[in-house]
């Protein structure tokens, strides 16, 4: 069930240095907030053992890689691995601060536990148990990612105080988070609860072999790309595929991108239909929608001059990278769930687009709130990826 992977060495250094004295200021995204907030001391004794329970979604794996930071700097010599989704493990498994990765295998647990087969969930108890860890932090926050926890036997299992369906009276270090907090700094309050400093390090990596397939890539080797990540399971997030087609046109015809990836999921191909009938007419737009794994999405996105993508985990995985993007939002809250600043040196170039109107209802379950997204207008995207791609 444990994963290896090469044990802690030192971070690689960073990849993303100022190029110049200007100061970018991106229109939206989160900025993390100064707040008095008490504090708390360290654990005695220090942890040798730590496990991050942050099994999904994709997107949100991503932008946990904080609380990675946070204790890697905190504790340099202990274990520290990540229970994660399988599905997901490729956008973790490179981090240099990262020791292993375990497996989560949701799906064939859920078979298991319906059909009254109990080998397999016992084994993954009996694994989980088996490092002997003696931290966990769920980053979760559910009943399942509690359970998780719980099974470990860790003697420090944390999570929030107000986490839903009963997973809070599985931990015994409970972190008080005001609501209204972003997505980030709510999981870095649980490290503060332990008495560690947190770390704004948003940073993704990727694998060497990842890289290397995109060199064999024809339509983007060696040429200046947009990515647009046109998907989402949630139709009211969806920007109309018409307008990313029309979009992805302008750019190649401006000079503004040499090429297109058009990215996605294999189940959402029908979600790209023009941008998969512009491929079939211009060899200058790659599709990839369905064709790419975790990693290799990764390896896409961090090569790219560009990305434009609605709220989803190639939005995360551009900030990870420090990717020029633009975010078009609809029915969510940017100010708890939007793309997340740096607090590292170096420039954020970054817009995200949003209108909202007075009586909009932030809930994007409702299909209805379409029409938000759909405010958003071509025209100033496309000014907002110029601008992006124009910022040192």
């Amino acid at each position: 069930m444990l994963a290896g992977a090469p044990r802690f060495r030192s971070p690689r250094p960073n990849p993303f240095p100022r190029p110049g004295p200007g100061k970018a200021s991106p229109d939206r995204y989160h900025r993390p907030t100064a707040v008095t907030r008490p504090t708390f001391p360290p654990l005695d004794p220090a942890p040798e053992r730590i496990l991050i329970v942050r099994p999904s979604a994709l997107g949100d794996v991503c932008r946990s890689v904080p609380v990675l930071a946070s204790l890697r700097r905190a504790y340099p010599a202990a274990r520290i691995d990540w229970l994660v989704n399988d599905a997901f493990r490729e956008a973790i498994a490179a981090h240099p601060m990262l020791d292993a990765v375990v497996d989560f295998p949701r799906k064939r647990l859920g078979r298991e536990l319906r059909a009254l087969r109990l080998a397999g969930p016992l084994a993954f108890a009996r694994d989980l148990r088996a490092p002997r860890y003696d931290l966990v932090i769920d980053a979760q926050g559910l009943l399942r990612s509690a359970l998780c926890a719980r099974l470990t036997g860790a003697r420090t299992r944390v999570g929030e105080r107000s986490a839903p369906e009963g997973a809070s009276l599985l931990y015994n270090r409970r972190a008080q988070v005001p609501r209204e907090m972003h997505a980030v700094d709510r999981m870095l309050e649980l490290v503060r609860t332990i008495g560690v400093e947190p770390v704004r390090d948003l940073r993704l990596y990727t694998s060497p072999g990842d890289r290397a397939w995109l060199d064999g890539v024809p339509a983007l080797a060696g040429r200046r790309y947009a990515v647009l990540a046109p998907t989402s399971v949630w139709p009211a997030k969806r920007w109309a595929i018409d307008r990313y087609a029309g979009l992805a046109q302008r750019l190649l015809d401006r000079g503004d991108a040499e090429a297109i990836a058009v990215v996605g999921g294999p189940s959402e191909r029908e979600q790209c239909g023009a941008l998969v009938a512009l491929a079939e007419r211009d060899g200058r737009v790659a599709d990839l929608v369905g064709k790419t794994t975790v990693g290799r999405l990764m390896a896409v996105i961090e090569r790219a001059s560009l990305v434009v993508a609605n709220d989803s985990a190639a939005l995360h995985m551009a900030v990870g990278f420090r990717r020029p993007y633009v975010a078009i939002f609809g029915p969510t809250s940017i100010e708890r769930v939007g793309p997340a600043s740096h607090a590292a040196p170096g420039p954020d170039r970054a817009h995200v687009l949003q209108h909202l109107e007075p009586g909009d209802t932030l809930d994007h379950k409702h299909d209805a709130n379409a029409r938000i997204t759909a405010r958003v207008t071509p025209d100033e995207v496309l000014a907002a990826a110029r601008e992006c791609q124009m910022r040192p």
